[in-house]
């Protein structure tokens, strides 16, 4: 399952199942209804789109043609078939991975983290999971320190549809099925500042953590139906949703 052939299969079979489900759902953007609108409320761009984990296959759909982006995306695991499914989608990957303690350098964080400044500094909006692998829906430090280094705002993005596979997995991870309705909300971007002492930074994750459940609640009412991952209903959540 890991070898090269088979992650490359499995990078473009999931691509081309992403495009018929974004081919096959009537999207609408939050606001106004325009992807331009919504990108003009958060001002310049490149910015740092959040997401929670088990989220992330339904996030490229928020990107405009002509926006370049990059996504963190782990080094391990199904991290390779990941890669290859959003370059296929117009993402560039930068890998690596948030941890705790002494498993940054092993999962690549610091290297990471120099990589998603530089490409911030060279006008590509950056793309990462706000949460840290098996600690579902609570945002970690590593975004807060992202925005505070390279002075770019945090910007929370949910994209849902109401035809969609839910699992009982850590992440409560979600995909979208063919033939539905489906939301995009951009939320309002948070600043970090660059000066920010230890309270303000944990005001701002605090901050951030709140806008995401926030932005996928928003999504899901769109759309008629509740977040299966929200914390209050994860205890709730059905394997399969229509």
């Amino acid at each position: 399952m890991r070898s090269r052939p088979v992650q490359s299969l499995l990078g473009r079979l999931l691509a081309g199942y992403l495009r018929l489900v974004q081919r096959t759902n009537t999207f609408v953007w939050d606001g106004d209804g325009s992807a331009d609108a919504a990108y003009a409320r958060i001002g310049p761009l490149p910015v740092i789109v959040a997401m929670w984990h088990g989220q992330h296959f339904m996030i490229p759909f928020a990107k405009r043609p002509q926006d370049p982006a990059a996504a963190l995306v782990s080094r391990h695991g199904d991290g390779e078939f990941n890669a290859i499914a959003l370059a296929r989608l117009g993402i560039r990957a930068i890998r690596g991975s948030g941890a705790r303690g002494t498993k940054v350098r092993e999962k690549g964080g610091a290297a990471a983290m120099r990589g998603l400044i530089k490409t911030l500094a060279g006008g590509e909006m950056v793309v990462l999971t706000a949460d840290i692998p098996k600690v579902s829906r609570v945002c970690g430090e590593g975004i807060v320190m992202l925005s505070r280094l390279s002075g770019r705002p945090v910007v929370p993005v949910a994209v849902v549809t109401s035809r969609r596979l839910d699992f009982h997995s850590w992440d409560r991870a979600s995909i979208g099925l063919p033939f539905g309705r489906g939301a995009i909300v951009v939320g309002q971007p948070i600043a970090v500042p660059r000066d920010a002492d230890p309270e303000t930074l944990e005001a701002c994750r605090l901050r951030i953590e709140q806008e995401l459940n926030a932005v996928h609640a928003r999504a899901y009412g769109r759309i008629g139906a509740a977040d299966p991952g929200a914390p209050s209903m994860a205890s709730d959540a059905k394997s399969h949703a229509a």
